[in-house]
């Protein structure tokens, strides 16, 4: 037992050594040139009160909602150890944010995301904490639940989140879609669950979630057992997707224009619509329709009610209606 210990180290350390030494594995991409780089940062709205990250950058993109990009450019948005930790202190931060009604999530630079970053990662993932085996288990089994919760906290924000994808989506990038309410993306854009390629199943919420997402087990299977890439096209065709844009200028006008158009709604109607369908999601429909019972009978008694049927009588537009914040 303790030779077969010391062999997987060995081959833990190995293997690091390699990850360290080179790129080429498809997950974390060479650096993009200065020119793109430049073109990555170009003039945008100030950080948003609260939220300084390393790997995100967060905006008031207009009233009531937020623009978070996955912020790491120059390596094609990888998710390195800043982005897992910082992206559950940003959406508790949004969840609590009672100005904010509506998250869109994208990617600066050329593409969405390219997944894990191994170079950042290696030795966290392949030489875990641990004196033997049960010590090294217990401690990966805290490491994936803190993974986890990086996308999972995008689902338990009440407040909608639409992820405006473009190029890539590679990995963790499928994780991180799958957990967010709508998703709009460019024609040009690809999706791939690559865990199988680097020897592991993926942990961190696609296995659970797409299916759901797209109900296609067999397309599902296929898609986890191979790696392939899905376009955009097929994206589209199997629900993964709700809409496709000739580029992402176009792409993120749109998400706006549509955050624009929920956050003028009653926050009480649209958070408590979010959890009750994501409730439903996971339960039965008599289970569901009884959470909804004891769900409404507080809800129904905001005056949000009141103003929404006040502005449809007096065929008012809801953006003109102030609805105290949530």
């Amino acid at each position: 037992m303790a030779a077969a210990f010391a062999a997987f180290r060995r081959f833990g350390d190995l293997l690091t050594r390699r990850l360290t030494a080179s790129t080429n594995l498809g997950l974390s991409l060479r650096p993009m040139s200065a020119s793109a780089q430049e073109e990555a940062s170009e003039a945008s709205p100030e950080e948003a009160p609260g939220h300084s990250y390393e790997s995100l950058r967060v905006t008031a993109a207009q009233k009531h909602v937020l623009h978070v990009q996955l912020n790491r450019p120059e390596k094609r948005n990888a998710m390195n150890k800043a982005f897992w930790r910082e992206m559950v202190v940003c959406f508790n931060k949004i969840a609590e944010d009672s100005d904010c009604r509506v998250v869109v999530i994208s990617g600066a630079g050329k593409m969405f995301t390219s997944g894990i970053d191994l170079m950042d990662m290696a030795s966290e993932l392949l030489q875990p904490a641990g004196d033997d085996t049960a010590r090294i288990s217990w401690h990966l089994h805290s490491l994936i639940t803190r993974y986890q919760e990086t996308f999972s906290v995008i689902e338990k924000c009440p407040k909608p989140v639409i992820a405006a994808i473009h190029g890539g989506c590679i990995g963790g990038g499928v994780d991180l879609i799958t957990a967010c309410d709508i998703r709009y993306s460019t024609r040009d854009s690809f999706f791939q669950v690559k865990e199988v390629d680097v020897g592991l199943a993926a942990d961190v919420g696609t296995l659970q979630r797409l299916p759901k997402v797209i109900g296609n087990q067999s397309l599902v299977n296929e898609l986890a057992y191979t790696a392939r890439k899905m376009m955009a096209d097929e994206a589209l065709e199997s629900g993964l997707v709700s809409r496709l844009f000739p580029d992402k200028e176009t792409m993120l006008d749109a998400a706006f224009t549509l955050a624009a158009e929920i956050s003028s709604k009653s926050p009480v109607a649209v958070q408590s619509t979010k959890i009750n369908l994501i409730y439903s999601r996971d339960h039965s429909v008599t289970e569901s329709l009884n959470y909804m019972k004891s769900w409404n009978m507080s809800m129904l008694q905001t005056e949000d009610i009141m103003k929404s049927v006040q502005a449809a009588i007096e065929k008012k537009a809801l953006k003109t209606v102030t609805f105290s914040k949530l």
